[in-house]
């Protein structure tokens, strides 16, 4: 891995190249050991990205939506042939459990295959018209997108982007965070090359909040993809207006499990456990606040404090199942918002310690809803419990947040759970599932400071993510006007 002759001290635009700034050290957060070195990209190197992937933009989304469609599937059919191409720097460079490795690599393949389809998805409508005319809309490739990808499921959250941008035609510069520029971005650059994709197409740029920046302000980029925290969101946003640029942001979220009075408490621990604690809680669906009622908080705190003392923690590449929070800042971040909840009355009935990046998955009880690690989204493992008495009061408490990207019901009557959904403010609702769910095939995206512009997945949401809506007219004569 350390070894590959694609990404050590590279990036990729234009084929393998050094970056023109200082390369960056590729750190696994268990172990603190070096994997090796990215290419680190300047404001020159995205200059001359743009300018190749204008130009390879237009031949591409010129050629037979086939071809397109064929390196997408055989991009999947690679990654499903040697999953550890992915996963085995997954493991390693974003503290990814194993099996949660496993299941991004899955995701990462279905994308692929939801893309090609969308390659060949139909792509406009005959409209009515007042006149004796041939009326259509289409859509068309935006051209180049600038995408911008996180940490936490580095390969996923690009891919969701990267794909059916590239399958509708356009060109992709994408900027993975520096965290983990390889699974977020360079592998699945060896990855498209070895499928075939044309050189040009897609550019993978290594840099830190800077470039990402310059990628936003860069005239040649219509269009930009941003998956992030909601606080970097407001500012590609704020410096995106002004440039009337498409920007499609997909932001945080602080997901609450509603738990009624009628589910089953054992049930329903399981699906907050693994709402909670799955990759550490560095999810932006991860269940951030566990709304119980009070006929069962204290059985349900007890079994999901069994639950989180149980769960082993350590290297990932071990076999332990929650592997490290990402780096120091984060993990400042994570006990900062535990200690407040303590000293705003808050008890830790699991958890709430750590050693070096381990923090052990934690239950808080007692936790009110002016409190920090109620209000906040704090992307670690730790399960915030409240307790409620009406559901009128637990649904009041939902939508008081900021966030509404998704939301847990469990109960043991599906429909009933059904008619509250009317009333909560959400992208999402799983009734008797988690609030980490994501399929390639559906629409995914928040609202309020959740996100914003387009959606993610199925052939509709990409079309309206990665493609304008071009209105055509045909007559055989040409129209007759006064003057």
């Amino acid at each position: 891995m350390t070894s590959s002759p694609d990404w050590d001290g590279r990036i990729f635009s234009d084929g393998w190249r050094a970056g023109s700034a200082d390369p960056i050290d590729v750190i696994a957060p268990a172990t603190g050991a070096s994997l090796g070195t990215v290419g680190a990209a300047t404001g020159d190197d995205l200059d001359r990205a743009v300018a190749s992937a204008t130009a390879a933009q237009r031949e591409w989304a010129a050629a037979p939506y086939p071809v397109r469609a064929g390196v997408m599937l055989k991009a999947a059919q690679l990654l499903q042939d040697d999953p550890d191409r992915l996963a085995g720097i997954l493991v390693p460079e974003a503290g990814s459990g194993q099996g949660k490795a496993a299941f991004e690599v899955g995701l990462v393949a279905s994308e692929l295959q939801e893309a090609a389809a969308v390659a060949s998805h139909p792509y406009g409508e005959l409209l009515r018209s007042m006149k004796p005319r041939t009326s259509i809309a289409r859509r068309v490739p935006i051209g180049v997108v600038g995408v911008i990808s996180p940490f936490n499921f580095p390969a996923i959250l690009s891919m969701r982007s990267v794909a059916p941008a590239l399958a509708l035609g356009n060109a992709v510069i994408l900027k993975p965070d520096p965290r983990t520029s390889v699974s977020g971005g360079l592998a699945l650059a060896a990855l498209f090359e070895e499928a075939g994709l044309p050189t040009g197409v897609l550019h993978v740029l290594p840099g830190g909040g800077d470039l990402g920046a310059a990628l936003v302000a860069h005239p040649g980029v219509p269009c930009i993809s941003f998956t992030g925290s909601t606080a970097a969101g407001r500012r590609i946003g704020e410096a995106a207006a002004p440039l009337l640029k498409r920007v499609h942001l997909e932001l945080g979220g602080n997901n609450a499990q509603l738990v009624l009075p009628d589910a089953d408490v054992a049930a329903a621990a399981t699906v907050g456990a693994w709402g909670s604690f799955l990759h550490q809680g560095q999810i932006c669906m991860t269940t951030g606040r566990h709304l119980v009622h009070r006929s069962m908080a204290k059985e349900y705190v007890r079994v999901l404090a069994e639950k989180a003392e149980r769960i082993p923690v350590g290297d990932p590449a071990e076999g332990a199942p929650l592997g490290p929070i990402i780096d120091e800042r984060q993990l400042a971040h994570v006990a900062g918002i535990v200690d407040a909840a303590v000293a705003h009355g808050a008890t830790v009935a699991a958890g709430g310690a750590h050693e070096g990046l381990f923090y052990r998955p934690t239950v808080l009880t007692d936790v009110e809803t002016d409190s920090p690690a109620w209000t906040e989204e704090i992307f670690g493992p730790v399960a915030p419990v409240h307790v409620y008495d009406d559901v009128d009061e637990a649904i009041d408490i939902i939508n008081a947040s900021e966030y509404g990207l998704s939301v847990s019901i469990i109960t043991s009557n599906a429909y009933r759970a059904y008619e509250l959904c009317d009333r909560i403010e959400s992208g999402a609702v799983h009734i008797n599932d988690a609030t980490v769910d994501d399929e390639a095939v559906i629409p995914f995206g928040g609202v309020k400071a959740s996100g914003v512009g387009g959606r993610f997945g199925g052939p509709q949401a990409s079309l309206d993510t990665f493609t304008e809506t071009q209105w055509i007219t045909m007559q055989d004569d040409p129209a007759r006007y006064p003057f």
